[in-house]
Parts: structure tokens; sequence; C-alpha cells
């Protein structure tokens, strides 16, 4: 019986430790009441399990006593009274709320003073007690990016100048001389184009050193399209050289987009397929040029051919061009051949600022007899043109957040001897709005207006279908001027899949034809990402002011994004 009884003892004190635990409470107290409650305010630790964890809390109290400008203050030693509990007192003495630092003036630049303290003087400077360390770590801070990542700060002879003020001298010890920038080594994409470490980055070598612009910048990564970084970038110090290596891999950047689209033919009561073809290939020559093919065809036997080639940083200036070409043939009416060739600067990885030349040549095909609207023309611009893009992760389904382009083109029409002053307005740009992981947001406007005395059929512009209001035709609404809103409520089932509405509304204006009006468009669709690109589906009912809604009149767009 008793060994049993001393088993059960052995196994309930397994599992029951504590018991042999020991509880003591721990009481810090002031040389008064007052500075008890100070010293309450630091909210220590008063239940503990043996006594190094007493005396490792009274150590950690006198720690924050010091930092809170209590230097003189005074601990007696650990006091027991009675079996459980055990008294630590302090006698806090005078508080010190400011010191004043001397600094040699040869040492420190007026930029690094003035951004540490607001109190500054002519080899002084002042800051509260309780800032001390933050003080001297954004000193060291500021020097290492300045060129001295070896520098170490410290106080010295310091002493006692008022009832409320310290005085110290600051010490800086700085390791060899001012470092720059010597080499910058790609590691993983070797072949990155130079001109894009130079102009987009604006990373160059024989500049003074500074990791934290360094890492800032590197992040403008995350808004090209053909690279990103595999890991954070590492600096190599040698006796003689910095050495900074980034390491990067080429991105499949390539994209093609395309879409079949469907609907019944008002007058034969059959199905009309339309779609197009958007080719766009990014870098494959490794100078982060990009080129890109669109061939579109709609059921009004209408196609369009456009073409453009762009090409950044040319001889590693922020300078670039971009050539474009347009060929738009209507049924056996007219076609027209809009060639485009601009300048343009690279503000920053965002914004972009064009300047070109706009050249259309339109031939009518018909008599003119019978449609006297459409009729041969040339046309000259003068464009200027803005553009801003702003990326995200390049890992989510839809990797531009913000875009914004306004393109203003003058210049004259002729027609035969006659010349006539026109302006040309385009905007395109869009928007989405988070709100949440699951729900989005998007919200896009394009508009464009064409002034002038008068007007052909051959020049106005032409919308409706996926890429305008949808809803309508391809291309089969033409204009003057017009506008288009897009909004799409968007919510996130996965990382891969999506679902939305579409609402659409547009306002345009045909001078020709004298007509004015409103059309809206409604409708759903969704996106799957998959592993060919992303594949959408949507379905959109248009409808002008004065037409009652008829499902007939719906479309439906498919449409496969993919990238390779």
């Amino acid at each position: 019986m008793q060994k049993y009884i001393t088993i059960l003892i052995l196994f309930y004190c397994f599992f029951n430790s504590e018991l042999f635990a020991q509880n003591l409470n721990l009481k810090i107290i002031g040389a008064n009441s007052y500075e008890t409650e100070i010293i309450d305010d630091f909210d220590y630790n008063k239940n503990h399990t043996d006594y190094n964890s007493i005396s490792n809390e009274g150590d950690l109290i006198q720690q924050q006593i010091i930092e809170n400008g209590y230097i003189e203050s005074i601990r007696y030693a650990n006091k027991k009274i009675n079996d459980s509990t055990f008294q630590i007192k302090f006698q806090l003495n005078s508080k010190y709320e400011n010191i004043e630092i001397e600094y040699n003036k040869s040492e420190l630049i007026e930029n690094i003073i003035n951004s540490v303290s607001e109190k500054s003087f002519e080899n002084h400077f002042t800051v509260p007690f309780l800032n001390i360390e933050e003080t001297l770590l954004l000193i060291n801070t500021k020097l290492a990016n300045n060129g001295f990542p070896f520098t170490k700060t410290r106080l010295s002879e310091i002493t006692i100048k008022n009832k409320n003020t310290l005085a110290a001298y600051l010490i800086i010890e700085k390791d060899g001389k001012k470092r720059s920038l010597d080499k910058i080594i790609i590691k993983g994409y070797e072949k990155f184009p130079e001109s894009y470490l130079k102009r987009f980055l604006k990373i160059k070598p024989e500049k003074t050193f500074n990791i934290e612009t360094i890492k800032s910048k590197l992040n403008a990564l995350d808004n090209l399209r053909f690279a990103q970084q595999t890991k954070e970038p590492e600096i190599l110090f040698t006796k003689d050289s910095t050495s900074l290596y980034i390491y990067l891999q080429k991105s499949q950047s390539n994209t093609f987009d395309g879409f079949l689209g469907f609907s019944t033919n008002e007058e034969t009561n059959k199905i009309d397929f339309n779609g197009y073809i958007d080719l766009e290939l990014n870098n494959n020559l490794n100078y982060g040029e990009t080129f890109n093919i669109l061939y579109k065809s709609d059921e009004s036997e209408q196609k369009n051919f456009e073409a453009t080639i762009n090409m950044p940083y040319l001889f590693s200036s922020p300078i670039g061009t971009e050539f474009s070409l347009k060929i738009l043939k209507r049924d056996s009416s007219f076609t027209s051949v809009n060639q485009k060739a601009n300048v343009f600067y690279q503000m920053n990885f965002k914004n972009k600022l064009f300047l070109g030349l706009e050249d259309t040549e339109s031939s009518n095909l018909l008599n003119e007899e019978i449609n006297t609207e459409i009729q041969d023309y040339k046309t000259k611009l003068y464009n200027l043109k803005y553009v801003f893009e702003n990326s995200q992760n390049r890992n989510s389904l839809f990797q531009t957040k913000s875009f914004t382009s306004i393109e203003l083109g003058i210049g004259n029409r002729k027609i035969k001897i006659n010349s006539e002053k026109q302006e040309k307005l385009e905007v395109h740009a869009f928007h989405s709005f988070y709100l949440n992981n699951k729900n989005s947001l998007y919200i896009r406007i394009k508009a464009s207006i064409l002034n002038s005395n008068t007007y052909l059929e051959n020049e106005l512009f032409r919308f409706g279908g996926i890429n305008s209001i949808r809803g309508f035709q391809e291309n089969s609404i033409l204009a003057n001027q017009y506008l288009v809103f897009n909004t799409e409520y968007r919510y996130h089932l996965s990382n891969n899949i999506y679902a939305h509405t579409i609402l659409d509304f547009s306002n345009f204006e045909n001078k020709i034809s004298n007509i004015k009006e409103n059309l809206y468009g409604f409708g759903f669709g969704f996106g799957v990402k998959t592993k060919a690109g992303l594949l959408k589906f949507n379905f959109a009912n248009g409808k002008t002011e004065a037409q009652n809604f008829k499902f007939s009149n719906s479309k439906i767009h498919i449409s496969l994004v993919s990238i390779f």
C-alpha cells in the first residue's frame, strides 16, 4: 500500500512542479511617496519565482530610471520583508530634462544638426535627455549615408550644467576616408540593360555611398515588367573599394491578348463573330524595348492594324523614341493611314513626357457623289503627351494599379487645296480602389475631342465594344467627341478567380449626323487565372436613351491574356 502511495505522490508532483516553485512578491519604492509614484509608472513585474528574477527586475528598473534622466539615482540593497516579499529602494534625486551636446563643426554639417535638434547653435545643440540614444543613432545613420558606413558616435566629458541640463562632448569615430560606390554587379540577369541602372533606377558608380537610398531606388523594380529582385542587395567592402551586388532575374513580360465576340445580327438574325489579337513583346533584345502589334476585325467589316515600337534611354540618356503605324480599312468606303513619331523624356520610373508629330492620310474608295462626307484628306498634328503608370504586385491579377494618358494635338487638315485648323484631345485614365483583400472598385475614363469647323466621316473617332462601352458592336459608334465611363465592382473569390459587375456610361456627339445622346451598358463577368493566362468572360447589354431593353442586344466576349 505504501508503494502505491509513493508512486501517486511522485506522479502528482511531476505534473504539478509549480508546488516547488516559490511565489515571491516585489515592491519597489522611492525615498518618499512622490518618488514611489514615479517608480510605479514604470509598470514593473511584481510577481517572481526566485530571487534571481527579482534582482534582474531591479536591474531593468534601474536602467529605465537612468534613461529617464535620473542619472544621480541611488539603489539600495535588496531587502527581505518576509518569506515571500522583497523590497528594493531607490533614491531618485534630481531629474535632468535636457542635454547640451558640443561638437566639432568640421565633422558635422548643418543639415544633420537641424534634423536631430530644434535648438542648434554655432558649436552645440540641445536635445531632450530621453532622446539621447535616438539622436546618436540618427547622427550615425546620417553619416553612414554620407559615405561613412562604419562611423561610431558616443558622448564623453558628461558634466552637470545646471539643475535641469547636462553637458557633453560628441565623439565621432570615422573608419577611413569617405566611401563612394565603385562598382555595380548584376547577378542572375547579367544582360540587364545598363541604361536602366543609370536612368530608371538612377544608381550610378562614383556617387557617395548611401545604402538607404540604394534600397529605396531598387523598389522601382516593382514597376518594371521584365525583371525582378530575387533577394536583398548586398555590399562588399574592401580596403579600397565598395561594390554593390544586385540579384535579379528576367521575368516573363511578353503578352498575348485576344478575344472572340459574338452577337445576333439584327438584319440577318444570324450570329456575327468578331475579335482581335494584341501581341506585346517586351525586352526581347535586352534593351528595355517594347514592340506591340494589334489586329482587329469586327462585324461591320472594319479592319484595324496597329504597330508600335518604343525604345527608351537611347545612348544611356533619359531620352527615348516611339514610332507607331495605324491602318484602318472600312469595308469598301475608305482607308486611313496614321503615323506617329515621338520623342519622350523619362522623368522618373512612373512619369513620361512626349513631344511628337502625327500624320494621317485617308483615301475615299467610293464615288464622291455617293457619300460626300467621305473625302480624301491629309492631317498633320504636333502632339504633346503625358503618361503616368503605377504598377503593383506582379503576381496579382491586375499588374497596373493606376494609369493616366493625356495627349493634345494641334495642326491642320487639308482637303484638296483647302486647309483648316484642328485640335485633338485624348484622355485615358483608370484606377483600382482596393477596399480590402476581397473587394475592389475599378474606374476608367476615356474621352476624345476633335475640334474643327467641319467634319468628315472618315476622320471621326470610332468606339464601342469590349475596350470602350460594353454591350455595343465593336467600333460601331462614330463621334467627333465622346466620353466613356466604365466601372467594375470586383469580388476576388481567390487569388486566381474574380467576378465583377459591368456598369458603363457614355455620352457622344456626331455633328455630321446631328446626334448627341447617352449610352448605357450593363452586365457581369468573371476572370480565371489559368496556366495559359487570364481567361475573361464578359456578358453585357447596351441600350440608348430612346431604346428599350432587348435581351437580343446582349454581347458575349471571351478573351485570354497570356504572359510568356
